[in-house]
């Protein structure tokens, strides 16, 4: 069943009580990489191999996802600033003991490709922090995973 949790501002990727930061390189152009997380939502199961379906809400200024197994979220998209940065922050989920979530994707040109950063920032009861801390190797080899993935995605389709 899904819950609301406490809404939060962008602020939070920087604040919350748990923070998971990964980083990696892809050689696709920043503007191609934003496209691929803002634009193309419903694309995203195709590189992505942890999420089993997104579909944009509200003209654009939300998301639904659903992960496999399960795991169902309803978002609104904070920040959408082309070729830089792309966040959200999850309004409702059935995840269990999470209090608030935000998810902030931060892209910097580097070389001739992109360098991502990927913050997702929760708070919720200890149980629920040391879960997440534990699941953090897990969820940075899905990142990693995912951006390889979305890397050989965009090499034949990335703009001058």
């Amino acid at each position: 069943m899904a819950r609301r949790l406490r809404s939060v501002e962008l602020d939070f990727a920087e604040s919350a009580p748990v923070r998971l930061v990964y980083t990696a390189r892809v050689s696709a152009a920043p503007g191609d990489v934003y496209r691929a997380l803002a634009e193309e939502v419903a694309d995203t199961p195709a590189w992505f191999s942890s999420v089993a379906a997104a579909r944009p809400l509200d003209g654009g200024a939300g998301r639904e996802v659903r992960l496999r197994g399960g795991v169902f979220f309803r978002e609104t998209i904070m920040a959408r600033d082309p070729g830089e940065r792309y966040a959200y922050r999850i309004d409702e989920t059935n995840t269990p003991g999470v209090a608030a979530m935000l998810e902030d994707w931060r892209l910097v040109a580097e070389g001739p490709g992109t360098r991502v950063r990927w913050t997702m920032a929760s708070e919720g009861p200890a149980l629920f922090r040391l879960a997440m801390r534990a699941a953090a190797p897990g969820v940075g080899r899905s990142f990693r995973g995912a951006m390889r993935k979305l890397d050989r995605r965009l090499v034949g389709t990335t703009t001058p």
